[in-house]
Formats: C-alpha cells, sequence, structure tokens
C-alpha cells in the first residue's frame, strides 16, 4: 500500500517532471491520489502549471552561442585587466 502513496517530497519532484512531460503515467497516478489529500501539494501543482504557462507564453529570445562565446571573452578580458 505504501508504494502507492507519495511523501510531500516525492510528490513535488513528480510535479516538476510532469511539467516537462519526463514522469510516467505510475508517477501521475500516484501524484493524482496524493494532491486528492494534500492542498500544500494541489496547490503547489496549481501554481506550477500556471509558471509552465507563462514560460510557454513567453517569446524569450536567447543568446545564439557565437554571441555567448564573443561575450565571454570580452568578460574574461575585462576580468583580466582588473586582476581576477
Amino acid at each position: 500500500m505504501s508504494k502507492i502513496f507519495l511523501s510531500c517530497e516525492e510528490a513535488s519532484h513528480v510535479c516538476d517532471k510532469a511539467q516537462y512531460k519526463e514522469s510516467t503515467l505510475w508517477e501521475r497516478i500516484k501524484f493524482g491520489i496524493h494532491i486528492l489529500f494534500c492542498t500544500v501539494c494541489r496547490k503547489h501543482s496549481v501554481d506550477n502549471q500556471k509558471l509552465t504557462k507563462a514560460i510557454e507564453k513567453s517569446k524569450i529570445a536567447c543568446l545564439d552561442k557565437k554571441s555567448k562565446s564573443e561575450m565571454k571573452t570580452c568578460i574574461e578580458q575585462e576580468l583580466k585587466k582588473t586582476g581576477y
């Protein structure tokens, strides 16, 4: 019977995995059972879903590898000038 119930720590981990679609069906079932009884984890799950949706909606632009490399080189040169 203990294989069915998750601790809050395990439930949080499964919730995070589910956010990235990395959880198994069995983990999602156990998580669903857990949040039926645990209001704290239920709220965490709702907040996690809101965060995931907000991130998916955002149009965040990332630097390409060349720009990152140039920026890193520039920062390293400036640090060498200051003695770090």
